[in-house]
């Protein structure tokens, strides 16, 4: 099984070429100003290059703002991390006619139970860490969850697994939590919002090797 490996909060060229040579499969681009890794379309469209699909982070997002995005760069993905409702992602899919991802917060085994009211209206999910009450950020928060959790669990779409996700435990969390592929962010960076290229192809390599 080949890992599907997505490095998210692209922010400049120098993260995006090692994403591209290190073979990543989709690049993430942040459209969420609160968050330290938010770009603007413009700033997404100077930055890309050709080889990794690209994926848009919206919050809760209008029409007119991932048309915005879509006017400046033709995403191959729409991730959509906030309070979106299963009728929502299933208008943004027509809407638009990209695949969306919907990002689910998870801290317990009931929470996998959100997965069957969605899953006819996404293409993909990314589970990643519940937010702790009161963060500025639905994600990104550097924090995994239990990966026992989706261990042997028939998720109904191709999933991601993110939330805490580094380097030196990536293959760790394939091989416990069973995931198809990985999503990380901050796992990969020298400072808040700002990427390593040595800690992105050092992840790239891991998943890889752990498939």
């Amino acid at each position: 099984m080949s890992i599907l490996v997505k490095i998210c909060g692209i922010s400049d060229r120098s993260a995006m070429e090692a994403a591209a040579e290190a073979g990543a499969d989709l690049v993430g681009f942040v459209f969420f100003p609160p968050s330290p890794r938010a770009v603007t379309p413009e700033q997404a469209a100077a930055i890309a290059l050709p080889g990794p699909g690209e994926a848009g982070l919206f919050v809760d997002p209008s029409d007119d703002e991932i048309a915005a995005v879509l006017a400046a760069l033709p995403l191959d993905l729409i991730q959509l991390h906030g309070e979106e409702t299963p009728q929502r992602c299933a208008e943004v899919r027509a809407r638009f006619g990209r695949p969306v991802m919907k990002a689910l917060g998870i801290a317990s085994r009931e929470d996998l139970g959100t997965l069957a009211r969605y899953a006819p209206a996404v293409d993909r999910f990314l589970l990643d860490a519940k937010a702790p009450p009161g963060a500025p950020l639905p994600g990104g928060n550097a924090a995994p969850f239990d990966w026992t959790l989706t261990a042997g669990v028939a998720v109904p779409r191709p999933w991601l697994l993110a939330g805490g996700l580094t380097p030196d435990n990536v293959a760790e969390a394939i091989a416990v939590s069973g995931a198809p592929g990985v999503d990380v962010s901050s796992g990969v960076e020298m400072a808040r919002g700002v990427k390593d290229p040595a800690r992105i192809r050092a992840f790239v390599a891991a998943a890889r090797a752990a498939s």
